[in-house]
């Protein structure tokens, strides 16, 4: 799905909130047409940042999830036909996270965003809004993270 980068007032807002010392991106198109809208030239595509895999829910809006089984988003069982959880998506993109010697941008997915947040807070990062074009900001001191800022849209 490709991304909507039409508001270049809102991307060169957010553009200049950036000082990255290096850039990642999903390697989704929509990823990267907002990395280069914001200015960047992604380092590397990470695959592991992708969103998670919703298997036969892919592109259902929320309304339209069966209600008899958990819901994607939430902790546990992966949703059927293929998907992953909300746990395996995390179990993934964290290590990519912890692996960082340097301040990155990282342009990827609103899912992605939630697994970053729940190294600093566990499951409650299933609760937090995160808007196409948001910025959300981690600070490590050593092994540990901190949220600094999350959903920072272009307009704030």
């Amino acid at each position: 799905m490709p991304a909507d980068c039409g508001d270049s007032a809102a991307f060169a807002r957010q553009a200049a909130r950036l000082r990255p010392a290096q850039v990642i991106a999903s390697p989704a198109l929509r990823c990267r047409q907002t990395a280069t809208a914001l200015g960047l030239v992604a380092d590397r595509l990470e695959p592991a940042l992708w969103e998670q895999d919703l298997g036969a829910w892919e592109g259902w809006t929320r309304r339209a999830c069966p209600t008899l089984v958990p819901c994607p988003r939430c902790l546990g069982p992966p949703p059927p036909d293929g998907g992953e959880s909300f746990d395996n998506m995390a179990a993934r993109v964290i290590p990519v996270l912890q692996a960082l010697q340097r301040d990155t941008v990282i342009v990827a997915h609103a899912g992605t965003v939630r697994a970053a947040l729940s190294m600093v807070v566990g499951p409650a990062a299933l609760s937090f809004a995160v808007a196409p074009l948001s910025l959300t900001v981690l600070q490590r001191a050593g092994a540990d993270w901190a949220v600094q800022t999350v959903n920072l849209c272009a307009g704030d």
